[in-house]
């Protein structure tokens, strides 16, 4: 691969690459504002500038420019070699780029980030991009001095409402303009714009719009600065108290890489973010995946119930065993979850496979939805591949024949991992069963309908294997400690199992998955996950 020099570092560059985008994907940092990987170049924050050494035997190109000089009290003409935009730059075989080491780059950069903070609010205690925010960061690194203005600053209109997820604060937006562009290119709704020029400019909705695409969340998520902040995550938590774990998105079957935000004072999620995998988002989520975070904490099942009675957990799953012994395998259904891991399905194909005997099983899970070209898939469970997977050839069929063979008499006895079935007509039919015992970590029509319901962890507080459309196997790590009397689902079907007499004594997540390697190693090769940081 050809290769240039940038601060006398050989940098590796593929066809058509930029300065910017070589050392970004070689890990060198050259700072920036409003350059993006996944945005076109604008060129306009200026804080990327480099400078390019001339080929032996020619001369740079020199401006003339005027210097303070503080003991003359006066300018003074100076010449310095013109800086480029790094962004826009491109690379060829044995160009010399001077970026840190150079002194004409460091001024420059000073120069920017000084230009940048001139009318920009002293907020900072009370922004949510305190913490994240690359203005604060910038200027210790290449500033780190006093504002020298002392002219009244500009003033803009603030926390004005774009649409019903963002609110926009116009003194502290630098006009990077990647708002503008995402919206453009990647949600396809050139709904913002910039309008008047120089200390004035301000980023406005189009007239008679709202920004209200299905990507809004991901415009102020690109905002390198305070200006974009989203009314789910505004004033909620400091970001210095979070912590992140590497987690896939359960928002439909594109199983979009996320960071999961949590504060582990209190084991509570406060936000989902993007993580980077060029195979399957990108850096991108849509805003139902950035939202879907919620289900954490709502609508949860947190204890188990017997007959819509509270119960201790140990109780209700002897209890929930009592009702299952002793029932003919032709006469079980067993159902598995789309929107459960690979190893929770595993589990219960096993104790149907393997301990009851019954080849009756059937896949459920939220009812679909549109796809919209971009990532949300129609399919909006995170692991439908994967549970049809670890089914292998006993085939799950769909809800509406899980409906049909309860009312024919065919299934008498129900148990079923999750709470969705899909279609919410088909939950009458769930009356008609002898007996339906349910593992859910939400509520839902199987858990309105079961006699008894235990209670199970949720994807932020397991860990787990999730299959997406496109058959990439991915693991999500386990965020938070479980909430209420709750278990991995495979905990508790092993747990059932062994109340029914049979020998499911896997302890660890681990056991599991050398149960799965040796049943069905193929979907438990799956990449592995970031590190949460």
């Amino acid at each position: 691969m050809p290769t240039f020099k940038l601060d006398d570092q050989d940098i590796p560059f593929e066809p058509g690459d930029t300065v910017l985008r070589a050392a970004h994907r070689a890990g060198v940092d050259v700072p920036h504002y409003c350059w993006h990987p996944g945005l076109s170049v604008a060129a306009n924050c200026r804080m990327c500038l480099v400078e390019l050494l001339p080929p032996p035997g020619r001369g740079a190109l020199m401006l003339d420019v005027l210097r303070w000089d503080p003991a003359l009290g006066e300018y003074v003409k100076e010449r310095k070699p013109k800086l480029v935009p790094g962004c826009q730059q491109p690379v060829a075989e044995g160009m010399e780029v001077r970026s840190a080491t150079s002194e004409h780059v460091t001024k420059a950069r000073s120069a920017v980030q000084e230009l940048l903070l001139l009318n920009h609010p002293v907020d900072c205690p009370i922004c949510d991009q305190a913490g994240e925010c690359r203005l604060q960061d910038y200027w210790l690194e290449h500033q780190a001095k006093s504002k020298r203005m002392r002219d009244e600053p500009v003033h803009k209109p603030k926390a004005v409402r774009f649409g019903p997820t963002i609110v926009y604060d116009a003194e502290r937006c630098i006009i990077c303009t990647r708002c503008v562009r995402f919206s453009a290119e990647v949600a396809k709704d050139p709904v913002l714009s910039v309008r008047e020029r120089g200390n004035l400019n301000e980023i406005v909705v189009a007239p008679g719009r709202e920004l209200d695409h299905g990507y809004t969340l991901m415009t102020e998520y690109v905002c390198p600065v305070g200006a974009l902040t989203a009314v789910d995550f505004r004033f909620k938590a400091r970001v210095w108290f979070l912590r992140s774990a590497a987690a896939v998105c359960q928002g439909c079957a594109t199983g979009c890489n996320a960071w999961l935000d949590y504060d582990p004072r209190s084991h509570t999620v406060f936000r989902h973010r993007p993580r980077e995998n060029a195979a399957v988002n990108r850096w991108w989520m849509c805003d139902e995946g950035m939202l879907d975070y919620r289900r954490v904490h709502e609508g949860r099942v947190l204890e188990a119930y017997v007959d819509g009675q509270p119960s201790e957990l140990d109780p209700a799953v002897l209890e929930a065993a009592k009702r299952l012994r002793g029932v003919a395998p032709e006469r079980m259904g067993v159902v598995l979850s789309a929107q459960c891991s690979n190893e929770d399905n595993f589990a219960m194909v096993e104790l149907a496979r393997r301990w009851i005997g019954t080849g009756n099983l059937y896949l459920a899970g939220r009812a679909g939805g549109a796809a919209d070209g971009v990532l949300r898939h129609e399919d909006r469970n995170p692991n439908a591949a994967g549970a049809r997977a670890v089914a292998s050839t006993l085939d799950p069929r769909a809800p509406a024949e899980l409906a049909a063979d309860i009312e024919s008499g065919k299934v008498t006895h129900v148990l079923a991992l999750g709470a969705e079935l899909g279609d919410p007509a088909l939950a009458g039919c769930l009356e008609t069963a002898e007996q339906l015992i349910a593992l859910a970590a939400w509520q839902g029509p199987l858990v309105g309908a079961a006699g008894v319901v235990l209670p199970i962890a949720s994807w932020a507080e397991s860990e787990g294997t999730f299959v997406n459309a496109a058959g990439l196997a991915q693991r999500s790590e386990k965020a938070i400690g479980i909430q209420g009397d709750a278990h991995p689902a495979w905990r508790v079907v092993a747990a059932v199992g062994r109340g029914l007499g049979h020998a499911m004594n896997w302890r660890r997540l681990a056991d599991v998955r050398r149960a799965m390697d040796n049943e069905a190693g193929a979907i438990v090769a799956d990449a592995p996950a970031l590190e949460a940081r």
